[in-house]
């Protein structure tokens, strides 16, 4: 039969109907041949598909993908040949390793047609002008397409302009991520090529970066973890970097940070803190500051000496590396007294002072003024940080400009506050003008945190006088008695007013800023201290009638 045209479509049918007319001719191994039969009858029903798509033949990757179709047919109607006589000429192993060969082909090619037909590549030109973002998902959906089929050389050639397309923006991630890039990226996860698992794990990383795209990830769930705990274990410093990039973003999730501790990830991350580049170590320990947050796999960080290990890199490790390690400590120290005796005799304070005295970002001081916290609610360990000038640090940063930093600040002092010492101290310092002045904060937990940390201050008589001094120190605690300001503890200005009621200046300002009032709504609400500070304000007010002339 004659060919009845060029056009690769009608090539391979041609070649196609002419192999299905050769096979039931074949005498040697038959059982081989009904398969490639079934492989070559899913072929034919692509190629009509193909057929249907003005744009299979203009389209590079479809006509990649019919050319190579027709190269395997006509291999396949030479080996069908060999099989139809009696003797093999080329003997048996060969024959039957040809017909492996044509069969692995074929098999390849029915599955990479699957992804063309579906892919929606043929239902577009790639090459058509229009809007940027219009652009950008068509060349998604094209390399995802090609990294789903044909050679090795091919899928690594789009993987590099797939990841030269994420890093241009986070725009670009999203389209990516909407197109479907990421169940194919986690498959190729198992890809036997290093150099490929490697720019797979970046890609992942990349997609990782970008906040909406994380549930993508995360919808994974094991299939994805377990493929990047392998790559923690055994990949290359660059690898593993990555790796810790992905499961930073994946380890929010409870039930991933779970799956992560139970599977071996604990004792690998650690490892890279030991022994990683100083950005493998930053982002390994970032995903152990996630991990040390559930409660069920604390242990297994006791188990593999995690402290010791996270002292290490708080004390030498880059910024963000002993940001992320102190992070990590204030996660697992939080509710054991063994642990934080540990970090004090493993030189954990002198860290601690050393990383809150450099030149990092105020930002970042959170975690080192929660871990101060932390240590401070010891009772053995007050003292120690009071010598060591924490006090005085405190006072530095409750004047910052960052909320949160601001607030730990706060809650700090009141831990610190179970000293007497350190209660004169901080008062002597300066803590309570500050603390004043975040009474009037707009936000509620910063409202409550100064309140409650000034109710500890109160105790000692040098702070009472401090704080009288303040013009705005009772009318600001006043204001927060307010019922309609809500989820804050009153129980805090109500403790600090009573500690101030027995002077009758600050009776007589209380009662002008309208204590009483809210005080009558606090004891009908049953708010400790609010009836008895009513009742001393009323006092107050008749000792004031008697002492009239």
């Amino acid at each position: 039969m004659k060919a009845p045209e060029t056009d690769p479509i009608n090539l391979s049918a041609h070649l196609l109907s002419s192999l299905l007319d050769q096979i039931p001719l074949v005498q040697n191994f038959k059982g081989k041949w009904v398969i490639i039969k079934t492989k070559l009858n899913d072929l034919q029903t692509q190629l009509k598909d193909f057929s249907e798509f003005s744009t299979a033949t203009s389209n590079p990757l479809c006509l990649d993908h019919l050319y190579s179709v027709l190269h395997t047919l006509k291999d396949a109607l030479s080996v069908a040949e060999k099989c139809q006589g009696v003797n093999l000429a080329e003997g048996k192993l060969k024959t039957q390793s040809d017909i492996d060969s044509v069969l692995a082909k074929l098999d390849r090619h029915v599955k990479d047609g699957e992804v063309l037909i579906k892919s929606g590549v043929l239902q577009e030109d790639i090459f058509s002008s229009g809007s940027k973002r219009e652009a950008v998902r068509a060349e998604s959906r094209n390399l995802i397409t090609r990294l789903q089929i044909g050679t090795v050389e091919s899928k690594n050639s789009a993987m590099d302009s797939l990841l030269g397309l994420l890093q241009e923006d986070d725009k670009n991630v999203m389209i990516a991520v909407a197109q479907g890039v990421v169940p194919v990226l986690v498959k190729l996860l198992d890809a036997s090529s290093f150099e490929m698992k490697e720019k797979t794990v970046a890609a992942i990383a990349r997609v990782s970066m970008v906040d909406s795209s994380k549930h993508v990830l995360i919808a994974e769930g094991l299939l994805l973890l377990n493929q990047l705990i392998r790559v923690l274990e055994s990949g290359s410093w660059f690898a593993k970097e990555r790796a810790c990039v992905a499961l930073q973003a994946l380890s929010f999730s409870r039930e991933n940070a779970r799956a992560i501790g139970s599977r071996g990830g604990i004792s690998s991350l650690l490892e890279i803190c030991q022994a990683g580049t100083p950005g493998s170590q930053a982002f390994a320990v970032a995903v152990l500051r996630n991990l040390a947050g559930i409660s069920e796999i604390k242990e297994n960080f006791i188990e593999e000496n995690a402290v010791v290990v996270l002292l290490g890199l708080a004390a030498s490790g880059t910024a963000l590396a002993q940001e992320n390690a102190i992070g990590c400590l204030c996660n697992l120290v939080s509710d054991d007294e063994n642990l934080k005796l540990l970090i004090v005799k493993e030189g954990g304070i002198e860290s601690l002072k050393n990383f809150w005295d450099s030149d990092s970002a105020v930002r970042s001081l959170d975690v080192a003024v929660e871990l101060l916290r932390h240590l401070a609610s010891s009772h053995p360990i007050v003292e120690v940080l009071v010598s060591d000038g924490f006090v005085v640090r405190l006072v530095s940063v409750l004047n910052c400009g960052v909320l949160g930093v601001r607030i730990a600040a706060a809650r700090a002092v009141h831990q610190l506050g179970i000293s007497s010492k350190a209660r004169k101290e901080m008062g002597e310092c300066g803590c309570i003008g500050p603390l004043i002045k975040m009474l009037d904060g707009k936000a509620v937990e910063e409202k409550e945190s100064a309140a409650k940390a000034l109710s500890t201050l109160m105790s000692y008589a040098g702070n009472r006088k401090i704080f009288r001094k303040d013009e705005r120190g009772i009318v600001s605690t006043v204001q927060l008695l307010d019922p309609l300001i809500r989820n804050l503890d009153k129980k805090y200005p109500v403790a600090i007013l009573a500690a101030l009621v027995h002077c009758s200046k600050c009776r007589k300002q209380m009662v002008a800023a309208g204590a009483c009032l809210h005080l009558q709504k606090l004891a009908e609400m049953d708010v400790e201290g609010a009836k008895k500070l009513l009742e001393n304000l009323g006092r107050g007010k008749i000792w004031g009638v008697f002492a009239r002339p």
